[in-house]
């Protein structure tokens, strides 16, 4: 039988579980009782029932489902499935699937395979979760009065990741709402070549405490972290298989709607990817780039606070399984807001937002590094750097002209006499000499005051492997794209060292690396702006 609840409480009873290290059944448990017990006051919209929802491949996934207040016999609603992010149990989402329900869908959450109580093992997005999102709908249109016409699927993190590969799979998918999440998980950890570090450590560690990780992701966190390059193509064809990027043409063929929402400092699924995947979808679509870090656009609103993210999920959602006319397809398809204001700017698409044209920084001068040695400038930590530049505009900062200039290349513009906006993905051309095969640099642009203090900008990191030490060798580098607006008074510096704890290096002892600016080939940081 199903067990009835009634509100969003359980949210913090979960977290509060958590941190008192409950065991997954004693925090579930506690999650749902505090629902219950805080829901016996509640109306009835608020209603709330769990089940235990047949997966893919015999296992049970954790779910609840929530129905209109008003469900009439015989009449059937748009229907809205939420997969689970990394690591979170099915009351995740009861805060934004009450709101749902209360405006006329039947919302059904589920715990993604591998995780806390529902069955099987973590697959990482792999054909196992895909097919169960279709084995849920399946459910769905069997046990509630949901409508197999109208059809929706979205989710933060892990969830968005899953809805992207399921509406690649399953064309009754009709509208897709993915938020933090990736359509390159590849160009995500591994961009530049470098493992992300802290992004893979933390989500595998996530992974052991509150789930299950197979076989094969057991392997591939361990050649991944264990830097096993021999088995690089392996781990590659594994990403690109649980990436959406690589299924673009058969999202396109099915059609749905998609919205998508990142925040310019995920330091898990970086910005880049998703605006390189939203240009080529062909349906109807929609981008938002906001402040912060993974998942913390979408995070006040799981508690059911005020929140532009999922006010216009619910818009997405309404125009495109119930067909109302609320105006979010005639807005510019791309919404951003600067990290240095609180306003939204509409492009017409991510081609668009450098329309004021790049400004090249001349890398003039050759500079000569040492390798393994952290010169303080860095990409800041996992989670805290970016919520600080999100709550309090304090990203991570370094004194430039204290940059010890063994360890650190530096190349500075003039002081601007109006501000610059930059807009987009900040580019790198270099010519790199190394005294080895193998190795590691990581390139950041600054936001330098009147003082010398940098405000970082964005960062980007690059490997190499097997090159011939002393020959020269271009480097083309996508830094992570953003939007930030730079002061009048201040100037722009490019530095680049080779440690950040943010990735795993690759220089051996005693390593040396030369940034040259050969005449034929000048090296260069191409910065997008917007139009003044």
């Amino acid at each position: 039988m199903p067990r009835t609840t009634s509100t969003a409480a359980a949210v913090a009873a979960l977290l509060a579980a958590a941190a008192l290290g409950l065991s997954p059944h004693q925090a579930q448990a506690a999650a749902t009782d505090t629902a219950a017990a805080a829901g016996s006051a509640a109306s009835p919209s608020s209603e709330l029932r769990f089940y235990d929802i047949p997966g893919s491949g015999g296992i049970t996934l954790k779910g609840n489902v929530f129905t209109p207040a008003d469900a009439q016999s015989g009449r059937t609603y748009p229907l809205i499935v939420l997969p689970t992010s990394w690591g979170l149990p099915q009351i995740e989402y009861i805060a934004q699937a009450k709101k749902l329900a209360d405006s006329g869908y039947v919302v059904v959450s589920y715990t993604s395979r591998g995780f806390w109580l529902s069955g099987g093992r973590i697959e990482v997005a792999g054909p196992p979760d895909v097919a169960d999102v279709s084995a849920v709908i399946d459910w769905s249109l069997a046990h509630t009065p949901a409508d197999a016409q109208h059809v929706g699927l979205g989710g933060v993190s892990y969830g968005a990741g899953i809805s992207l590969l399921a509406s690649a799979h399953d064309p009754r998918i009709k509208a897709v709402v993915a938020l933090s999440g990736w359509a390159d998980i590849v160009d995500s950890i591994y961009s530049g070549r470098t493992q992300h570090l802290q992004a893979a450590g933390l989500l595998g560690a996530a992974g052991y405490l509150t789930g299950r990780p197979g076989p094969e992701l057991q392997g591939i966190l361990s050649d991944f972290l264990g830097s096993r390059l021999d088995r690089e193509p392996q781990m590659i064809e594994w990403g690109k298989a649980r990436s959406a990027a690589f299924q673009v043409d058969r999202i396109n063929a099915n059609g749905p709607a998609v919205m998508m929402g990142n925040a310019w400092g995920d330091t898990i699924f970086p910005p880049n990817q998703y605006a390189d995947f939203f240009e080529k979808l062909t349906g109807p679509k929609r981008l938002e780039f906001r402040p912060g870090d993974h998942a913390t656009a979408e995070a006040t609103g799981l508690l059911g606070l005020p929140n532009d993210t999922w006010t216009n999920a619910r818009r997405w959602f309404d125009r495109y399984l119930k067909g109302e006319r609320n105006g979010v397809d005639t807005e510019a398809p791309v919404q951003i807001k600067s990290r240095s204001d609180n306003g939204y700017e509409g492009y017409a698409d991510w081609k668009s937002v450098g329309s004021g044209g790049s400004e090249n920084l001349a890398l003039a001068d050759s500079e000569h590094v040492w390798a393994n040695v952290d010169s303080g400038a860095d990409g800041g930590v996992v989670f805290l750097s970016s919520v600080l530049d999100q709550l309090a505009k304090a990203p991570p900062a370094a004194s430039i002209p204290l940059l010890p200039r063994a360890f650190a290349a530096v190349w500075q513009s003039q002081r601007y006499d109006a501000d610059r906006r930059v807009r987009g993905t900040v580019a790198l051309h270099t010519t790199v000499t190394p005294t080895a095969a193998d190795g590691t640099f990581v390139a950041y642009l600054y936001d330098v005051g009147p003082l010398g203090i940098g405000k970082l900008i964005t960062n980007a990191p690059y490997s190499f492997h097997g090159k011939t030490p002393g020959e020269a060798f271009g480097v083309d580098l996508d830094l992570f794209s953003t939007a930030y607006d730079v002061p009048a008074g201040h100037r722009l510096a490019v530095v680049i060292d080779t440690v950040d704890p943010l990735y795993i290096e690759h220089n051996p002892a005693g390593a040396q690396l030369t940034f040259s600016s050969p005449r034929t080939d000048p090296s260069y940081v191409s910065v997008p702006l917007r139009e003044q």
